[in-house]
């Protein structure tokens, strides 16, 4: 160390070199051995030294910092993204940085996304013309495959408070292609929403809290919208009971929904409900109950500022445009407008079940509930 001092750069290398020898298992001892070679420009004895470290160690913090560094130093660019990479991790778990070590960190960032634009900018461009020819599918299993490989997104799997139906496509948002009678439902947005608009004109005691936790309910989540009409609901259907004074106060949104193919579930769908949500209101990140269905939203009234989000995929509401997302996909919703926002809600069997499997789950339940299965029947 005091060669180092008194800049005897290769002096203090050879004691190094003598102290390694003497306990080669001390990984400081290397990390000051690629100290003095570093500062004596002997980049092949820096990197060696380094390895020696890390071979020792993978997690040990400056080895990785100086050996990425060394790469960045050296242009060997893959070896220097992966090395700040794993540096970058290693710092997020660090309470405390030196403000030495926060500099180095900050330019490691800098590196890190500089580099990764220019690949994405590359990667953009010489895939585009193969995304552009795909289909719906393709295109935005790629676009995840693109995304999560760049780091620009994460791949979300399902998570079910419920039952999960094992092997289906943990897919976000599912394709229009797979629900044909969209355009049936979308052609009535109109009529629909003058209903529901009656209905809050009335300021009907039909539309009450969506999340209504039993008394006792430690603090969760949901605990800053319990009994809170910020997300209020206005039910047609609940756990597949007709709720009858509304859906006679709305026929045209009746007879739509008596045309499409919901999920039938006795005892706990459908659900079909107008979704409210009052200005400045958000949802938290949730995921739901079984992936053997599907949730459908109908946007009716969406004033600009409001978003939702499955997984790592954010969509704008577009009035009258019906869309459906596995809600075992953590999903969340906002609306930091003025105004309150209004979209139909719905549950329909997940596409991917074929015929004979939804029949099979409806056995299932049926046969589980008549045994005490399901909490709502004691």
């Amino acid at each position: 160390m005091a060669r180092l001092q008194q800049g005897d750069h290769a002096g203090a290398a050879v004691a190094f070199a003598r102290a390694t020898q003497a306990d080669p298992s001390a990984g400081p001892l290397w990390r000051n051995l690629a100290h003095a070679h570093r500062l004596g420009g002997d980049e092949a004895a820096e990197r060696t030294a380094l390895d020696r470290a890390l071979d020792l160690d993978r997690t040990d913090f400056i080895a990785l910092l100086r050996s990425a560094e060394l790469h960045e130093r050296t242009g060997e660019q893959g070896l220097a993204l992966a090395a700040w990479s794993g540096v970058l991790q290693l710092a997020a778990r660090l309470e405390t940085i030196a403000p030495p070590l926060a500099s180095a960190l900050e330019h490691g960032r800098s590196y890190v996304a500089t580099l990764q634009a220019r690949v994405a900018s590359q990667v953009d461009d010489a895939l585009a013309a193969k995304i552009e020819a795909m289909d719906e599918t393709g295109q935005r299993r790629m676009g995840a495959f693109v995304g999560n490989a760049l780091g620009r997104r994460v791949i979300f799997e399902n998570q079910c408070a419920g039952v999960r139906y094992p092997f289906l496509p943990a897919d976000e948002f599912f394709d229009r292609s797979h629900f044909p009678w969209f355009e049936t439902l979308e052609d009535q947005a109109p009529a629909i929403r003058r209903e529901l608009e009656a209905l809050l004109a009335t300021g009907d005691d039909a539309i009450r809290p969506y999340v209504r936790q039993d008394s006792g309910t430690p603090d969760n989540l949901w605990s800053g919208l319990d009994h809170s009409l910020d997300w209020g609901a206005c039910f047609l259907f609940e756990y597949g009971e007709p709720n009858q004074p509304v859906l006679d106060r709305c026929p045209e949104t009746a007879a739509v929904i008596a045309k499409l193919p919901l999920a039938i579930l006795p005892g706990r769908a459908p659900n079909v409900f107008f979704s409210l949500l009052r200005p400045r209101t958000r949802i938290p990140a949730h995921t739901g109950v079984t992936n053997t269905r599907a949730i459908v939203h109908l946007p009716l009234i969406v004033p600009d500022g409001c978003r939702f989000r499955v997984g790592g995929e954010t969509r704008d509401w577009d009035e009258g445009k019906a869309f459906a997302f596995d809600d075992t996909i953590e999903h969340e919703a906002w609306n930091d407008s003025d105004e309150m926002r209004a979209v139909m809600i719905l549950d329909v069997w997940n596409p991917h079940l074929s015929a004979a499997e939804r029949d099979a789950v409806v056995g299932y339940f049926t046969a589980a509930d008549g045994v005490g299965l399901n909490p709502r029947f004691g």
